[in-house]
């Protein structure tokens, strides 16, 4: 008898055993490869040093300004899992292709200066800024530092007292006070207070902080869309990065003030996500939405593994790896390809590599 069960045992080990060896870690550096080889070849012209929005039919012959912010975000992340790498100057230098320097501050565009004059949004200078702040932190260089400052004193050029505060979401149509603009606009003025140690930027920051939480925090831990001006009505759909820039903004307070409020919030508002946004084995469909949050995630991950448990993330990038990708590797679940959605997945393979690798 004894025998019988050590053989089956033996047997049991054997095919666990080939069952892990066929299922090994992904290989996010070749995903990487892969999409960067994409980019570059599909969506990047080199006689403009612009980049087109799709590989289908466009309504303008560049990408509008937004996809770039994500492939600026994906560009940092990508370098600092390969060191010596230099994916973001030729990034930075097409947006450079959107600054515009009207009154009554600087800032980028939603679409190229010499093309045609456009409308400013709040948010899309912000993620220019967070994705330069990364790098500074990063590499020390001062020009990263430069634009991230100069984005600053252009987003609060949207701030009002109306509402009780916060900032708008676009320039030219001060009609809402959107999550998109103040969860970024948070971070931006976290890490320049880190950066810099200038106490404005944290005032600014909790100010921005309690308006957004008070506002827009939806009872579970969520986070709206926006409120409308002058009606105060809320705009209560709910996306993944809106959550996830409130989520990274609790956890980087709690870092830089020691108040555990911040980090208990954290944990509130990771876990609604993950309820609310994670059902059916799969996050919703905008892929760059998604990775924002990621970000929060992984910025809880380093002060609470548990409550920062990100595999939910690591199961959805194998399903999109597995399931919406074509012939040539262009990830998308239609049939034409965007250039964001390559961005968002080279950004959330970068970040799953370097947290895989901090095990």
């Amino acid at each position: 008898m004894k025998s019988t069960q050590r053989i089956i045992v033996f047997l049991l080990c054997f095919v666990l055993g080939g069952v892990v060896k066929s299922q090994p870690s992904p290989d996010y550096k070749a995903r990487r490869g892969q999409i960067i080889y994409n980019i570059e070849g599909v969506f990047y012209e080199s006689s403009t040093g612009l980049f087109i929005e799709t590989n289908g039919k466009n309504d303008k012959p560049h990408s509008y300004l937004w996809p770039l912010c994500a492939l600026l975000q994906a560009a940092t992340e990508a370098e600092s899992v390969t060191p010596g790498k230099q994916y973001m100057k030729p990034i930075l230098e097409a947006i450079k292709q959107y600054y515009n320097t009207n009154a009554p501050a600087p800032g980028y565009q939603a679409y190229v200066t010499k093309e045609q004059s456009d409308s400013r949004f709040y948010d899309d200078n912000q993620w220019i800024a967070i994705a330069c702040l990364d790098a500074y932190n990063r590499t020390k260089d001062k020009e990263y530092l430069s634009i991230a400052e100069e984005i600053y004193k252009f987003m609060m050029t949207g701030y009002d007292t109306k509402a009780g505060g916060g900032l708008y979401w676009k320039e030219d149509e001060k009609n809402t006070k959107n999550t998109c603009s103040n969860g970024p606009g948070i971070l931006v003025a976290l890490q320049l207070f880190k950066v810099t140690g200038q106490k404005d930027y944290l005032t600014t920051a909790t100010q921005l902080y309690d308006w957004t939480r008070k506002n827009l925090r939806s009872p579970e831990g969520i986070y709206y869309d926006a409120v409308k001006i002058p009606s105060l009505k809320i705009d209560s759909a709910t996306y993944t990065y809106n959550t996830g820039t409130m989520l990274q903004s609790a956890v980087l307070l709690y870092n830089l003030t020691g108040e555990k409020q911040y980090l208990d919030e954290a944990k509130t508002v990771a876990d609604a996500a993950r309820k609310r946004f994670y059902k059916n084995n799969q996050l919703p469909d905008n892929y760059w939405f998604n990775v924002v949050l990621l970000r929060g995630f992984e910025e809880l991950y380093q002060v609470d593994p548990k409550a920062g448990d990100y595999q939910f993330f690591v199961a959805d990038a194998e399903r999109i790896w597995k399931e919406e990708r074509d012939a040539k590797g262009l990830l998308g679940r239609k049939p034409v390809k965007t250039l964001i959605d390559q961005g968002a997945m080279l950004e959330m393979y970068a970040r799953l590599e370097r947290l895989v690798a901090s095990h």
